[in-house]
């Protein structure tokens, strides 16, 4: 266990809630806290898989625990709103000019422009790279006291939406070791991470000197349970108070006033190896694509709590669907006449199994002969990225990253792609994806996102299956749970019980 000395900070600030849309947690007798509020237990789906790294998946785990926060963040409209940065404008098509709010550390040190120029840099530096900036450079550099100007190498309209990215979080320089990034102690949100347990459960700590207002509740025991069922227990049996991504086959199990449904970005989609094995032969893909039926999932395995796929985009984003373009240039069908496959995704939502158990028998009354791989989500990720499978089953968030659309295009689809599962590398979707990258104006940026939208799905290298709605468990005394449709904040300043 990696353990982190506790640190007492002075509690003079008694500051409003930041956040007041929220709904928050339930807590044991013996640790609650009085005055100070009582502490959060909150069961967690997804383990930290990089060491609580903030440039991976672990990323947005800090983000939704509130540990960790960058220059801007999303708003409801899914527009860039203040962060640790009060104000920005615009000087050039590749130069930002950013004010700092006065704010500081969870170490004590003041957020300064030099500290968050080391901050981008360093993420800047990531191996692999953070999805935020794929196919993007950044230069960050102080100006005077409580300014940044970031340029980037070419214009990037969408800078103000990307440096929102939980993999863009500004840390202070002691969280830059010589053998990984550290986030415990370093970050600016309201809580700290103290301490941690591997992959079972982690403490954090209010963090009182928090720019935004003191939190409710005096810190998070969370919990990684990858076992939907056993998540879902742990709340109807107070063992904890916040249970996130309650599946559809438990949510009838809790009282309608335990449970928030979300709708959310998130779609559901089957992702095809195109660099090798049978879905190299975009014939074989089309064959996919015209076997699988998204709204037998929407209906069966997520029992009403999703909508059959339309795109890439789903009905979260209300402008995607009057901007959607039809898909063009796709391969004819093939006969798979046995053509054996393996189809792997992973538990830790548990309706991805039970999806991929009805993807296998509509694949094979479509002829292919179908395997399935499941494994917990870090241990298959980096397989699935080396392209081991033919094709992968997977839930994401489409605008978890940058929130811009195009960003997760970028990232997802292009040949140089960070988070490029179907390993897809086509000149037609790379000049489509470019084309979006240098439109500014926010109506062409979207209508540019669909077209190249309609290139990718052209490809049938991913064949999208259902935008699903998030079920989050919330204890019957809790008040102020994020419910965030971008998946990237859970508890905040409100939360608590």
């Amino acid at each position: 266990m990696r353990s982190v000395p506790r640190r007492r900070l002075i509690a003079g600030l008694l500051a409003a809630p930041l956040l007041a849309g929220c709904f928050a947690s339930n807590d044991d007798t013996s640790s609650e806290g009085s005055a100070d509020g009582a502490r959060l237990r909150v069961a967690l789906a997804f383990p930290p898989a990089e060491n609580f790294s903030p440039y991976g998946a672990d990323a947005t785990l800090l983000s939704r625990l509130g540990v960790t926060e960058g220059l801007t963040k999303l708003d409801a409209n899914g527009a860039a709103a203040p962060a640790l940065a009060a104000s920005w404008k615009k000087e050039s098509d590749s130069s930002w000019l950013f004010t700092l709010r006065e704010a500081e550390f969870q170490d004590g040190g003041r957020v300064t422009p030099s500290a968050v120029a080391t901050a981008l840099k360093h993420a800047g530096e990531a191996k692999p790279v953070t999805a935020a900036l794929s196919g993007v450079s950044l230069t960050a550099k102080a100006v005077g006291d409580t300014q940044v100007r970031i340029t980037t190498e070419n214009p990037d309209p969408a800078l103000p939406l990307r440096l929102s990215s939980p993999g863009l979080a500004v840390l202070s320089g002691k969280a830059y070791g010589k053998e990984r990034v550290d986030p415990a102690g370093t970050a600016t949100g309201p809580f700290e991470l103290t301490d941690s347990a591997g992959a079972t459960k982690a403490t954090l700590d209010r963090f009182d000197g928090y720019w935004g207002g003191r939190a409710q509740a005096a810190g998070i025991d969370a919990r990684f349970i990858a076992d939907g069922t056993a998540r879902t227990n742990a709340l109807r049996t107070d063992d904890v108070d916040i249970a996130e991504a309650v599946p559809a086959s438990q949510t009838a199990s809790l009282d309608k006033n335990n449970r928030r449904e979300t709708a959310t970005a998130r779609t559901t989609a089957l992702q095809l190896n195109t660099s090798k094995g049978a879905f190299k032969d975009a014939g074989l893909r089309s064959a996919v694509r015209e076997a699988v039926d998204g709204s037998k999932l929407a209906d069966g395995v997520y029992e009403g709590h999703a909508d059959p796929g339309a795109g890439i985009f789903g009905p979260a984003l209300t402008w995607a669907e009057g901007k959607r373009v039809e898909p063009t240039g796709r391969a004819g069908a093939k006969d798979p006449k046995g053509t054996a496959i393996t189809l792997a995704t992973y538990d830790n939502r548990p309706e991805l199994p039970e999806a991929a158990q009805v993807l296998k028998e509509q694949l094979q009354k479509a002829g292919f002969k179908v395997r399935i791989e499941v494994r917990e989500s870090s241990r298959i990720e980096g397989d699935a990225l080396a392209g081991k499978f033919d094709a992968f089953l997977g839930a994401r968030n489409t605008m978890l990253d940058t929130g811009d659309p195009v960003s997760v295009l970028a990232s997802d689809y292009t040949s140089k792609g960070s988070y490029n599962l179907s390993l897809l590398s086509d000149k037609k979707v790379d000049a489509a994806v470019r084309k979006a990258e240098k439109t500014g104006d926010i109506e062409q940026r979207q209508d540019a996102a669909m077209a190249a939208e309609a290139a990718i799905l052209g490809t049938d290298a991913t064949v999208p299956l259902v935008h699903q709605r998030i079920v989050t468990g919330v204890g019957s005394s809790v008040e102020g749970v994020v419910l965030d449709p971008y998946e990237r904040a859970l508890v905040g300043t409100g939360t608590r019980r």
